[in-house]
């Protein structure tokens, strides 16, 4: 397909010829003319009549979505066609956590998910650095972590401009720091373990440190400070140094300084605004009905400060309708962000995505809230590939172009967007979505995760895994997963490396319960075809998994962070070599027991019911893996 564009393109040749070299489009004056006309908008318009080809748009990024639009409609053979779209949102686009989950973002694997932005029309991005960027007065601050340096932030925003994407730093300036203050250097403004000691006056001129290098390579003004999640918030060394005093106060005095700072350079701040809420809430809840924040707290509380409510849970439009109100009364209406669930494990939970997602955004649209943000976390060492989410980045992006979504146009967006199928990224979820889980799991629970990691022989899930005919469904998956590996184009790895956590867990998921069994009824043969041969394939199996999970990290982020998967596989395998160990000495007589397969099982943390569990060391043992 040949293309003539023809107007002012003095703002969008680059990224003209960066994505029309992605949508396998030639730019040139024998091509189709394309009058490209910018106007106040506010719609998108792409139109083929026989007077020629118009695309109307008002923001740079309108314009590349419409490039987007052109070129499907042309490839769907339309003679003419109208196109036309109002954008529902100011700003709309995924935070990437390159931080907390380990893992760094190599920086061209940033830039190919601002090409995918660019043709779905998301306008923002941020990368979500605790310490992951550089501070030059810090040497120990992003140590060993991976940090983008000045110069690789500075490309991404200039990669970023060039489709009128905005990148926005997101940073913490209060907790959730605790590979930070872990080192010796940062001793005097630490207050816990992950929270900076309020009033120190070296905890201002560290985040002034932080503040600067954070915004330095980039355009935009807008800076995201964080501040959530501050557990024990005056309740370390603070309460020894000033006594007690409400999280209200405290809250407040750290937020004023903080604010002397981005006012200082010029910033345009937002924040979270769980701990507002968490401090009106007798048990320190976000989304407790019953918190009650005094009207002295946000009189006091400044203006020049966005409120960002943060909310991935919640399937019902009422409470999205409540909160959002209850953030108003804070004088503004507040961004939003919601969630793409990929933070669970090896799987995206697509059911509570669209879920969560579509009454969160249709709540915003009726309650006037303009700017909106699509998490991705990293919890707890990002087993979960980053290219899994972009249904959910087309969620979004559809959402931000419709006053309501049409599930027909996504699905047809997102197969001209990225060339992958609705319905086969839709069918991930059933990884986690095994019998006695409801609808969408809405709970958000990960047993694919649980059943790799356990212990073989010491299965803290078994009782809760039991009956529920695992092998049979993880060996249906994996052969749907082979298919679907051969048909989604570039993203076809994304299902490889489930295909192979099935593969692994036709035999994991039920291993501990199949010994248990065979132990008890003393059937010492089926206890040695384990040990000789179903053991020793099932290690092939965790290498072979293992194999292809590190070489698609490698390929889409920076090594650090790679270790906390090596040492959880180099478990996994160790352990099965000694559960090979212990059943060949008990067949043979070598001992006289397994007291691991004797201990009734329980339900995992008393409820038989549970299949979730956010944190890796809470799943292979009873027994503490470190001390704190």
């Amino acid at each position: 397909m040949q293309l003539h564009f023809n107007g002012d393109l003095t703002e969008l040749q680059d990224g003209i010829a960066v994505l029309a070299a992605e949508l396998g489009v030639k730019c040139g004056a024998e091509g189709m003319r394309v009058d490209v006309v910018k106007y106040e908008g506010p719609e998108l318009r792409v139109e083929r009549s026989e007077h020629g080809i118009t695309l109307h748009y008002a923001r740079n990024i309108h314009f590349f979505r419409g490039l987007g639009l052109l070129v499907e409609a042309l490839r769907d053979g339309l003679g003419a066609f109208s196109i036309s779209e109002t954008p529902q949102f100011r700003m709309n686009g995924p935070m990437f956590d390159v931080s907390q989950g380990n893992s760094v973002l190599k920086p061209d694997t940033v830039k190919k998910f601002i090409r995918l932005m660019a043709v779905m029309g998301l306008d923002m991005f941020m990368l979500y650095t605790e310490d992951s960027y550089d501070v030059k007065e810090q040497p120990f601050f992003g140590y060993m972590r991976g940090r983008y340096t000045q110069e690789e932030l500075r490309d991404l925003d200039d990669y970023a401009f060039m489709f009128g994407i905005e990148m926005i730093p997101c940073i913490q300036t209060l907790s959730h720091l605790k590979d930070v203050l872990k080192w010796e250097a940062f001793a005097d403004i630490r207050d816990d373990e992950e929270t900076m000691l309020v009033g120190e006056e070296k905890t201002y001129a560290f985040i002034e440190q932080m503040i600067v290098a954070a915004a330095a390579p980039v355009r935009t003004k807008r800076f995201h400070i964080g501040m959530d999640e501050a557990w024990k918030l005056g309740q370390g060394h603070y309460l020894a140094r000033n006594g007690y005093r409400s999280k209200f106060d405290i809250m407040n005095e750290h937020l004023h300084r903080v604010l002397e700072i981005t006012r200082k350079h010029g910033l345009e701040p937002m924040m979270w605004s769980d701990m507002y809420f968490r401090a009106g809430s007798k048990t320190g809840a976000y989304y407790d009905k019953e918190c009650v924040i005094p009207d002295r707290v946000i009189e006091e509380m400044p203006k020049d400060v966005q409120l960002v409510y943060w909310d991935y849970y919640h399937a019902d439009e009422e409470f999205y309708e409540d909160w959002i109100r209850r953030h108003k009364a804070f004088g503004s209406t507040p961004v939003f962000a919601g969630g793409i669930w990929n933070w669970k494990g090896f799987v995206l939970n697509y059911g509570l995505t669209m879920r969560s997602t579509n009454s969160a955004l249709n709540v915003c649209k009726r309650e006037g809230v303009s700017e909106i943000i699509a998490t991705l976390w990293g919890d707890d060492g990002t087993e979960c590939d980053w290219f899994s989410a972009i249904l959910g980045l087309q969620l979004f992006a559809e959402h931000g172009y419709a006053a309501e979504l049409s599930e027909e146009k996504l699905r047809k967006r997102f197969a001209f967007c990225t060339g992958g199928s609705y319905d086969d990224f839709m069918d991930i979820r059933w990884m986690d979505e095994i019998d006695g889980i409801g609808e969408d799991n809405l709970g958000g629970s990960n047993p694919s995760r649980l059943a790799l990691w356990q212990h073989p022989m010491m299965g803290l899930l078994d009782s809760n895994l039991s009956g529920k005919g695992l092998a049979a469904h993880y060996a249906k998956l994996e052969k749907q997963f082979e298919v679907y590996a051969g048909r989604n184009g570039e993203y076809g790895f994304v299902f490889e490396v489930l295909r192979r956590l099935c593969s692994v867990l036709t035999v994991k998921a039920e291993l501990g319960i199949n010994l248990v069994s065979a132990y008890g009824s003393g059937d010492k043969a089926r206890l040695q075809e384990y040990a000789e041969s179903l053991l020793p394939d099932l290690i092939v199996r965790v290498r072979e998994l293992q194999t292809a999970q590190r070489d698609r990290w490698f390929e889409i982020n920076k090594p650090f962070g790679w270790e906390v998967i090596d040492y959880r596989y180099g478990s996994l395998i160790i352990s099965l070599e000694t559960t090979i160990k212990r059943l060949s000495d008990y067949v043979s007589c070598a001992v006289a027991g397994l007291e691991e397969l004797e201990e009734s099982r329980m339900p995992y943390y008393g409820d038989p019911n549970n299949l979730h569990c956010q944190w890796y060391q809470f799943i292979p043992t009873a027994s503490r893996i470190a001390q704190p």
